[in-house]
């Protein structure tokens, strides 16, 4: 029977190429950081020359050895300006934290929340009478009052205002309400709730009011103050219709009024 030569039927590698060494075609030699494969026989031959060698792989650009880059459980891989980089675990109930385009990131700290709860109280009656506008009416002394200090100026204060109110008049429809006002370092006051209106804030009696028409009135505001000064707030009465005789009472019976605000702090 005869006897068919096939040759190589696959290519065979030499290792690093030898410029001594006899090549022929399917030799596959390493030179430098690239793979060549012989084309035809050759003895001396670079793997630079074509009619030689082809070049089958080389190798590329060196990247971040990532098992040396993370050393620690918890590391987080990030891309900066130049390649990749470790960012160390933080501690515990911080969050990962983006600062946007060209910028890295980083772990932060969840501070948004209650900062302070600060509360007021007074247990003082104090009564309007003869109120016939319906401007604001606050005491001058045993004020239902707080003071609270900012930590941020990007806090908001949420302020809560309750008491109990009394209306009195035989001839004439009563509106009474609650009012809120605010002073910044001492400053001038703003009515952050009811100034004029006595529509805005409480109850609308139609006469005749007996005397014994009692009611508990809350209220409250949300503010952004954009201030680490202190602040404070007191309570008043919105009282409007009353005539001679006639009175509306905050903290009626001495009953105890309250004010409570608290400092919103965001991100």
């Amino acid at each position: 029977m005869a006897t068919v030569n096939l040759g190589r039927i696959k290519p065979v590698f030499r290792g690093a190429f030898n410029n001594s060494t006899a090549y022929v075609i399917d030799d596959i030699v390493t030179s430098g950081n690239e793979t060549f494969i012989a084309i035809a026989a050759t003895q001396g031959n670079a793997t630079s020359n074509g009619s030689f060698w082809t070049k089958l792989a080389a190798k590329g650009t060196d990247g971040t050895d990532v098992g040396t880059t993370l050393t620690t459980q918890g590391d987080i891989l990030y891309r900066d300006g130049s390649g990749l980089q470790r960012l160390g675990a933080g501690t515990s109930g911080q969050f990962l934290k983006t600062q946007g385009t060209g910028a890295n990131p980083v772990w932060a700290t969840n501070t948004a929340g209650i900062a302070q709860v600060i509360t007021g109280e007074s247990s003082t009656q104090y009564q309007v009478s003869n109120a016939s506008s319906s401007n604001p009416h606050f005491p001058t002394s045993n004020k239902i009052t707080l003071n609270i200090t900012p930590s941020s100026t990007n806090s908001k204060i949420l302020v809560q205002a309750l008491t109990t109110v009394r209306a009195n008049d035989s001839s004439s429809d009563v509106g009474v309400g609650l009012c809120i006002r605010e002073s910044i370092s001492g400053g001038s006051t703003t009515n952050i709730i009811g100034s004029t209106n006595h529509y805005a804030s409480g109850l609308y009696f139609s006469a005749p009011i007996a005397s014994n028409y009692r009611v508990r009135l809350t209220e409250f505001a949300l503010r952004s103050p954009n201030t680490t000064s202190q602040i404070t707030y007191d309570v008043g009465l919105l009282a409007y219709g009353i005539d001679s005789g006639g009175y509306v009472n905050l903290n009626d019976e001495n009953s105890t009024g309250r004010i409570i605000a608290q400092e919103v702090t965001v991100w």
